[in-house]
């Protein structure tokens, strides 16, 4: 296998963002829990993020809230903008959106909200669970807000959306209550203070091997407000009360993930009598909106597991890891500078990746997957955030038919771009050097990515299946 990182830096350069310019519709009742840190902060990503709109509204006439935008805010906007919400205003009402009619507008036609900032341009754009509105519906709201934001007919309206509570688990709609629920000890965190981290042990109360849906990680009442990240690994107990860790995996949380579905088939192992290590980052007193700015007492952080059933069959393993894509302690700006990583990781077998999620601070701006055939010398591109926001930590999940099959051999590589300067918006203070590290004011660089583990025959039976569908699209077409 090969592991390696490279860090490239570009002081003299600027960082060139790129905006999306093609969104897919996207239904959105099931997020009603979503909780991060920094949420007023960059609630909305300021206009520097994006200084054109690309939505058209001159094709659309007589548009009403009633019969034409209210479904979209309902199913887009209501699930963060409500009371006990994360959003800074609440969208419930015609009233509530009248009133911030020119912000909903610039919001959508930049395509700042719904806060997923994937290229629609660029890589693989058939995503599961994807928020991104349609041209179609962003030109609607534009052409709304043009017409003068005209409530129509009250009966067009449609009801209102079922959404979960916003202390609920987000996942809790499509898959139930989860079936296990393992809270962190709880601790009390200062109102003022550096970064601190907290790192119990709390027992999963599984007696046997099984199999992973789904999971979700939930910040318990206020401590959204002061949780940056929550990982947790599974470790075994051993006899003499130490713990060892099962090399399992359970998930990953940074401010804005909702979850992680595993796709049908493959099997992400939680073991037989596990505890759970928690790795839990916590900014005191909080920041933004849901800042408590006071002691929280007793603060809990919660993993919730859906399991698949005892006699759930499955043919190969799934994990999630960095994969050793970079190592620590290259990463430097200077201040006003601007820098880019990379790292490269290959496997000795062959692999299909699930989902994609790039991490970093407030001075990433952009991230992308790519995968190289030294076969061939051929480069693909699979994925692009242009726009990355700290705020919004997205596990892009690729549709199963089109998740990218990787031979052994071929190397996977990230990239990612650093702006220290004062034209990031989200730069809290450009004069200052910052480096690779684990508080809020550092910056990271890596990516967390779903791997199922393939074996040849296996790799050649997708291979085979995708081009027997291609084939016949193909036939269809003619």
């Amino acid at each position: 296998m090969l592991s390696l990182a490279v860090v490239v830096d570009s002081m003299s350069g600027s960082t060139t963002m790129k905006l999306q310019s093609r969104c897919k519709h996207s239904f959105l009742p099931w997020i009603g829990a979503v909780t991060f840190a920094l949420v007023a902060l960059f609630t909305f990503q300021s206009d520097g993020s994006a200084q054109v709109s690309f939505a058209s509204s001159a094709d659309v006439e007589d548009v009403t809230y009633a019969a034409d935008v209210a479904d979209i805010i309902q199913n887009n906007c209501t699930v963060c903008h409500r009371p006990g919400g994360i959003g800074p205003m609440d969208l419930v009402t015609y009233e509530d959106a009248r009133r911030y009619a020119r912000r909903i507008r610039e919001q959508v036609a930049n395509k700042l909200m719904p806060p997923y900032y994937y290229d629609d341009d660029i890589g693989i754009q058939e995503l599961d669970h994807d928020w991104r509105l349609s041209e179609e519906d962003i030109a609607m709201v534009v052409a709304w807000v043009d017409q003068g934001a005209a409530l129509g007919d009250p009966a067009d309206m449609p009801p209102p959306p079922d959404l979960v509570g916003t202390d609920d688990w987000s996942l809790a709609p499509m898959l139930g209550q989860p079936d296990v629920v393992v809270p962190s000890a709880p601790i009390d965190v200062p109102a003022f203070g550096n970064d601190m981290w907290h790192r119990p042990f709390a027992e999963v109360g599984i007696s046997e091997d099984r199999c992973i849906a789904a999971l979700q990680v939930k910040p318990a009442g206020d401590a959204k407000g002061v949780v940056h990240h929550a990982n947790s690994t599974f470790q075994l107990l051993q006899d003499d009360g130490s713990f060892e860790g099962s090399g399992d995996r359970a998930t990953e949380y940074a401010m804005g993930k909702l979850g992680e579905l595993i796709p049908d088939g493959v099997c992400r192992t939680l073991p037989a009598d596990a505890w759970v290590r928690w790795d839990i980052h916590m900014y005191p007193g909080g920041l933004g909106a849901a800042a408590a700015n006071d002691v929280l007492e007793d603060n809990v952080v919660e993993l919730g597991i859906w399991l698949h059933p005892k006699d759930y069959e499955y043919e190969y393993e799934q994990d999630l890891s960095q994969y050793r894509i970079r190592q620590g302690g290259e990463l430097v700006m200077r201040p006003h500078g601007t820098a880019m990583m990379q790292g490269f990781h290959s496997f000795d077998h062959p692999v299909r990746l699930d989902s994609f999620q790039p991490h970093g601070h407030l001075r990433l701006r952009s991230a992308s997957l790519e995968v190289f055939y030294p076969e061939t010398g051929r480069s693909e591109m699979l994925s692009m955030i242009s726009n990355w926001s700290a705020t919004w930590h997205q596990s892009h999940i690729y549709s199963s038919d089109v998740a990218p099959l990787i031979p052994a051999g071929a190397v996977i590589i990230t990239k990612q771009w650093y702006d220290n300067t004062a034209g990031n918006p989200n730069n809290p203070d450009p004069d200052q050097w910052v480096a690779d590290g684990s508080r809020t004011a550092d910056e990271m660089s890596h990516a967390w990515i779903a791997v199922t583990h393939l074996d040849e025959e296996g790799y050649e039976e997708m291979m085979e299946e995708r081009e027997t569908a291609e084939e016949r699209r193909i036939t269809q077409q003619d």
